[in-house]
């Protein structure tokens, strides 16, 4: 379990509000609740959470809104999405702006709470990896370095801002040079869930990476793509040569 025990809600329907915290006491979880956008976005930046459960349909301010604002300052909170439009797109903008999964009304209290034990399950993972890698937190390769611990990353010694997962996909990527990984598999380890379908959500994030770190992006140096396969991290004598 997170050192934070406590869950924020952003939901106006006060009877899920309920239902997802008896579940949680049941976890172990407090729940604090908010009913509109506004609000909720305040709660979110005034206290740490282990959670947020955020609905997209808000009033004062909309879903979408509201996870961009919180990842413009918070990059490490997992949020989980709630809406009642089930559209590819939603979901799509949903994962691109930082939220770590996604689930459409109407669902059943189990797979809620089973995708919110996946995501503390993930974390606990990070966690556990984290702590069995003191010493080394910190890659380079030529002018770039990603500091995993801090998870910041520099350029010639100039800070470069990702968001989640797009930390997360360069990490993956340069803890494992050389090793090629297809979009599906990128999307498993990465997003934490199979998420059948989306592959072209990896696609835009790696487009965004390549214009954030790569010098040309028409012949990027890092993240290599492998024609019929997916994409690669250069290795050490390929950027040296």
């Amino acid at each position: 379990m997170s050192e934070n025990s406590t869950v924020l809600i952003i939901e106006d329907d006060p009877n899920i509000a309920d239902l997802v915290e008896i579940h949680l006491n049941d976890l172990g979880y407090a729940l604090d609740r908010s009913y509109d956008g506004e609000d909720g976005l305040s709660m979110a930046q005034k206290n740490r959470y282990a959670l947020i459960i955020l609905d997209l349909m808000l009033p004062k301010l909309e879903g979408f809104e509201v996870c961009k604002r919180i990842r413009a300052e918070d990059k490490r909170t997992p949020i989980l999405m709630l809406t009642s439009k089930s559209e590819e797109l939603d979901k799509v903008l949903g994962l691109e702006l930082g939220a770590d999964d996604y689930l459409t009304k109407p669902f059943s209290i189990r797979e809620l709470i089973a995708r919110i034990k996946a995501i503390f399950r993930r974390i606990d993972i990070e966690d556990q990896e984290k702590s069995g890698q003191e010493g080394d937190q910190k890659l380079t390769f030529v002018n770039l370095t990603i500091d995993l611990e801090k998870r910041k990353v520099t350029k010639d010694d100039e800070n470069i801002d990702l968001t989640v997962k797009e930390f997360d996909l360069l990490a993956l990527f340069a803890q494992n040079p050389g090793r090629a990984y297809n979009r599906q598999e990128l999307l498993d380890l990465v997003w934490g869930y199979s998420f059948v379908g989306y592959e072209h959500t990896v696609n835009s994030h790696i487009n965004r990476l390549r214009n954030k770190i790569e010098t040309d992006t028409a012949n990027p140096e890092f993240i290599k793509t492998v024609w019929g396969v997916g994409y690669r991290f250069a290795e050490k004598d390929e950027l040296n040569a």
